[in-house]
């Protein structure tokens, strides 16, 4: 079973910058696409971004641009980069196993996630 510890949260000014790490075990990780998503106080919990084994990458509109997703198989960590950060960004964010990048469908357990908050 597969467990997810998330890290790099914190408290940042609009503008700011911050970098997410998810760190993995069990060797699935490496055959697995990833995800990270978000979940803002008293909204659904929603992804932001992906990446499949092979690399490829997809975003959320309301990151595109700002945010960059990356993986180290070697490490087993995927890696969430973000630049220009809106307050609209506060959330506790997670990682998680996906099916496939198209769906953004998540299938592991949840980690206890890495709050960030964007405030002046």
């Amino acid at each position: 079973q597969v467990q997810l510890v998330e890290s790099g949260g914190g408290l940042v000014q609009p503008g700011g910058s911050l970098r997410l790490s998810c760190a993995a075990s069990g060797s699935i990780f490496s055959i697995s696409a990833m995800g990270w998503y978000r979940q803002a106080s008293g909204k659904q919990r929603e992804w932001v971004a992906g990446i499949s084994s092979g690399g490829r990458t997809i975003y959320a509109d309301s990151v595109k641009g700002r945010f960059t997703i990356s993986r180290d198989n070697a490490k087993n960590t995927v890696v969430l980069q973000m630049n220009s950060l809106k307050p609209e960004d506060t959330a506790v964010y997670y990682c998680n196993l996906v099916r496939s990048i198209g769906t953004m469908t998540p299938f592991g357990n949840w980690g206890q996630g890495t709050q960030v908050t964007v405030s002046s």
